[in-house]
């Protein structure tokens, strides 16, 4: 009969360890933790996109001189159909526009370019020009633990850090929350800035709203390291335990 306790209690101590080594601390992958019940934040971001180097733009114009707004929409011919013509930020920032030759974009928000472009168009070529441009190429990046790591386009003009990883699934258990990495490129150079959406000054961060062509990382938390890699002081610890219970087991079966 105390050979039959002492095993039960050895087996609970064996489910007891395997349970405590498998599992990941609740800090490590609650968002937001110290946000409080009730609280209210007011965004007063202003956030908008900026055009980048080699970023593709669609420019249309449009007005009630259908003949006159021709020249500055230019399309070109696939099979019996046609398709507008996109314009390419160049490395020194500019487009080649029809008429108005070489207009420099780099650094400028949509509303700003819609202005510019508005500008010179109506400067004896058009009146009262209506302008829509989209940046075609907003894609970002998502690796690392994440479920579905990949290139994700982007509709609209600006997409948060929290939507981006909502479009890859989400991180994984043993994805790091405190330490995400953003690599943001701007005119040749590129800037590396970590996140913690464990916190909720998250919503502060400068990179907290992506760009077009940002690179997130999710790192792996030492769980998922350890897994990998096959951490030998686990490995160590494991088989002293695994060695000390079976012993014990022997000498209780005699």
């Amino acid at each position: 009969m105390i050979k039959t306790i002492q095993k039960s209690k050895l087996f609970i101590i064996i489910i007891v360890v395997g349970v405590l080594t498998s599992c990941v601390p609740k800090k490590e992958v609650v968002y937001f933790q110290n946000a409080r019940s009730f609280e209210t934040i007011v965004d007063t971001d202003t956030f908008e996109a900026t055009f980048k180097v080699n970023d593709i733009v669609s420019i249309y114009v449009s007005t009630f001189n259908l003949e006159a707004v021709r020249p500055f929409n230019l399309v070109k011919q696939t099979g019996n159909s046609g398709e507008e013509i996109d314009y390419l930020i160049d490395l020194e920032g500019n487009i080649d526009y029809p008429v108005l030759g070489k207009i420099k974009l780099l650094g400028l928000t949509i509303q700003e370019a819609k202005e510019l472009l508005k500008e010179k168009l109506s400067a004896g070529y058009l009146k009262d020009p209506v302008i829509n441009i989209r940046i075609l190429n907003f894609r970002v990046t998502i690796a690392g633990a994440v479920n579905r790591p990949g290139v994700y386009n982007v509709s609209g003009e600006r997409v948060s850090i929290l939507e981006a990883l909502g479009l890859a699934g989400d991180l994984t258990i043993k994805g790091r929350r405190d330490n995400i990495l953003v690599v943001r490129d701007f005119k040749g150079t590129k800037t590396y800035t970590r996140l913690d959406i464990t916190n909720k000054e998250v919503f502060n961060s400068p990179v907290y709203y992506l760009t077009q062509n940002d690179y997130v990382y999710v790192e792996p938390n030492n769980s998922a390291i350890s897994s990998a890699t096959g951490d030998a002081r686990l490995g160590t610890i494991i088989s002293i335990s695994t060695f000390v219970i079976t012993t014990t087991l022997i000498l209780l079966t005699r």
